[in-house]
């Protein structure tokens, strides 16, 4: 990073005090103010740190604007295209693909800690039978410290690659294991013969009753989709993570509390929000009384309803979402060959599709289908019902997660997160005895 740039802050009344300015090798010039509260008194205030970077990474190179998605350099489009999900987990863990040899031992690693401690099936009959999947992991995955011991030390490279292998090969049982328990099926156990996604897809359908052989269309429709969800950069999640694995909480804890962030509906739940809103509509017919409140809220339109149109345009994707087009080419194999493509559901998404790249005004307002879009309509078609979306999204990015976790442990600036605040609350006051209640039960 070249330091020899100089940014002066200049306060009325105050010294000029200058900082250097950090060039990264993809993306916006950041000021170094890591000395501005002790060199000025000043702190700076950023709500939802939106223009503040926290960390230095190598792992994922987001650009909204441009519609850009790197995993380590890749763009994201040619991973999907040549790789599978394991490949993408090896190279955002390691920094580099894996030779053959490599993703051999690699998805040994991983096959051989899928399994959960037999104890922790006993934890699923603690949770009701109506309770969210996502509510579930929270707290099966933050259990998991409780069989691992040796987690709470990761002070050496080994150790946290344990931790990397036994979060990345237990989570496809942790999420099939939630699904089975909503509909009172038996847990299946994981299948040494099947890969990653099709050993997923046994663990979530498979029954005692007879043998279940995965549709090869399907597997590698869910190991994409997999794929292009495996890290986003710096999200909610994501920082949650790194936020506190700071302090030193053990990797199951901290992929814990980013499954619990990850549950909001403002991070994720975006494929669930556009498959109801195809269910709201129902019909074709309909479509011309949704695409008008949707127009109307972007005009902030006097009648606007606050409707959104939800799987149409990406809080971070301004341009275009790189992602959208991958899964857009899996939904097309997915209902061909599950022979869904005169559904009325899923005719009904497509014709609403032909309009968002069709119509001038989502043309001219970048509303094009985003990864949600397609996602939701492919999981739909698997089987996978709409609850368990976030918690497939969970799956996926656990992987980014403990790749975010490991690269910052090792990162020598590392220190526990302290972000500051700007308080308007009351100024200070001193305790009187006028101010204090007389207890209800006091003497006369």
């Amino acid at each position: 990073m070249n330091s020899e740039r100089k940014a002066i802050l200049t306060v009325a009344g105050e010294d000029p005090v200058s900082f250097s300015v950090l060039a990264p090798t993809h993306g916006r010039d950041c000021l170094d103010i890591r000395t501005l509260g002790a060199r000025t008194g000043f702190f700076a205030y950023d709500s939802g740190f939106a223009s503040t970077a926290s960390c230095k990474t190598a792992i994922t190179f987001v650009d909204g604007e441009r519609g850009e998605l790197l995993y380590r350099g890749y763009p994201i489009e040619q991973l999907a295209e040549q790789c599978g999900f394991l490949e993408a987990a090896y190279l955002l863990k390691n920094g580099e693909l894996p030779n053959a040899a490599q993703l051999q031992s690699f998805a040994s690693a991983v096959r051989e800690h899928t399994p959960v401690h037999e104890q922790m099936v006993k934890l699923y009959q603690g949770f009701r039978r109506d309770a969210h999947p996502m509510a579930v992991m929270v707290g099966v995955v933050g259990a998991l410290s409780a069989f691992h011991h040796d987690a709470a030390d990761f002070s050496d490279a080994a150790q946290r690659s344990l931790s990397f292998h036994r979060l990345v090969a237990k989570m496809p049982a942790i999420v099939a294991m939630a699904y089975k328990y909503t509909i009172g099926d038996p847990f299946m156990n994981p299948r040494a013969d099947l890969g990653y996604a099709a050993n997923f897809m046994h663990m979530m359908f498979a029954t005692p009753c007879e043998e279940y052989r995965p549709n090869p269309v399907l597997v590698r429709a869910l190991d994409r989709l997999l794929l292009l969800n495996a890290d986003n950069g710096l999200d909610a999640s994501t920082a949650t993570v790194r936020m506190a694995g700071s302090s030193g909480a053990n990797p199951f804890a901290c992929v814990s509390a980013a499954i619990a962030c990850l549950s909001g509906p403002a991070h994720a739940g975006g494929s669930e929000a556009s498959l109801a809103l195809l269910e709201e509509i129902g019909d074709a017919s309909h479509l011309g009384e949704y695409i008008s409140r949707a127009r109307a809220r972007a005009r902030a339109h006097p009648d606007s309803d606050g409707f959104r149109l939800a799987g149409f345009g990406h809080r971070v994707f301004v341009d275009h979402d790189p992602r959208a087009q991958l899964m857009r080419e899996v939904c097309q194999e997915v209902l061909k060959e599950l022979d869904l493509e005169d559904d009325r559901l899923f005719r009904l998404a497509m014709a609403l599709e032909r309009i968002a790249l069709e119509d001038p005004w989502f043309v001219d307002k970048r509303m094009y289908p985003n990864v949600d879009f397609y996602s939701g309509i492919v999981l739909k078609a698997i089987g996978v019902p709409p609850s368990m979306f976030t918690a497939i999204h969970a799956l996926a990015r656990t992987v980014g997660w403990m790749a975010q976790w490991e690269e910052m442990l090792a990162d020598p600036e590392y220190k526990i997160a302290r972000p500051r605040q700007l308080y308007f609350g009351i100024r200070r006051r001193e305790m009187t005895n006028l101010s204090l209640a007389q207890p209800a039960h006091a003497e006369p």
